[in-house]
């Protein structure tokens, strides 16, 4: 599991800039923007619900944030628009929703909650 995450946690800087190409998108609602900014806030920060100092488990939280914000973002828009934007060389759904499940497994329950509580304030959830 953990050569899973780690190469899911290598993804990182291309799940950012998709995120800034789906900033710049037309097709994607105001709402959605606002919470990939947030998402792409929280990952920016490096004082979030599990610092970015702690080794390995300092990005998973961010990578959970990421995945759960793009599987939200596919439910208001056509997969299409996400796959535009996408630079990495795997197929970017099923990325996406295997490292929101490896997050869920990983992460302690609190700060899974904790950060499963930020996006429902920001409208993620």
């Amino acid at each position: 599991m953990t050569l899973k995450i780690k190469r899911y946690l290598a993804l990182i800087p291309n799940l950012l800039r998709l995120i800034l190409g789906l900033l710049k998108d037309s097709r994607v609602p105001a709402e959605d923007k606002a919470i990939l900014a947030a998402a792409l806030a929280y990952v920016l920060n490096p004082a979030d619900f599990v610092p970015d100092t702690i080794p390995f488990f300092g990005l998973v939280d961010d990578l959970y944030l990421i995945a759960l914000a793009l599987i939200r973002l596919l439910n208001h828009v056509d997969e299409e628009v996400l796959r535009t934007h996408w630079t990495g060389d795997e197929d970017l759904l099923p990325l996406v929703r295997e490292a929101a499940r490896l997050g869920a497994k990983l992460l302690p329950e609190r700060i899974r909650k904790a950060v499963v509580g930020q996006i429902k304030e920001d409208g993620v959830a």
